[in-house]
């Protein structure tokens, strides 16, 4: 049973790391791009991680995964942030639907 869940974990956080890349791929601008990246892929990982987690068999194992999953999400939100900031201050603006 915990090894069909970590499965299942590790499959859905793989499906939204491709989403992410199709967002990526897809999205008109910058912008967009960030945060489907930001979004998809901090999301993925931590179903990824939640996975690992229910496979390490020891709880400071799994803290030191879900550590880990929190300085991702810290250093992608200010990483997003730096980036779509330059971008704006350089001139970049942001996609509109015509």
């Amino acid at each position: 049973m915990l090894d069909a869940a970590t499965v299942l974990l590790v499959l859905a956080g793989a499906f939204f790391f491709l989403a992410g890349t199709l967002g990526l791929l897809r999205f008109p601008d910058a912008y967009t791009r960030l945060h489907s990246l930001t979004k998809a892929d901090n999301t993925g990982l931590g179903l990824i991680v939640a996975g690992l987690a229910l496979q390490s068999g020891s709880v400071p194992v799994a803290l030191k995964l879900v550590f880990v999953w929190l300085l991702v999400l810290v250093s992608g939100a200010v990483a997003a942030h730096l980036i779509s900031s330059s971008a704006l201050e350089g001139g970049l603006k942001p996609w509109r639907k015509r």
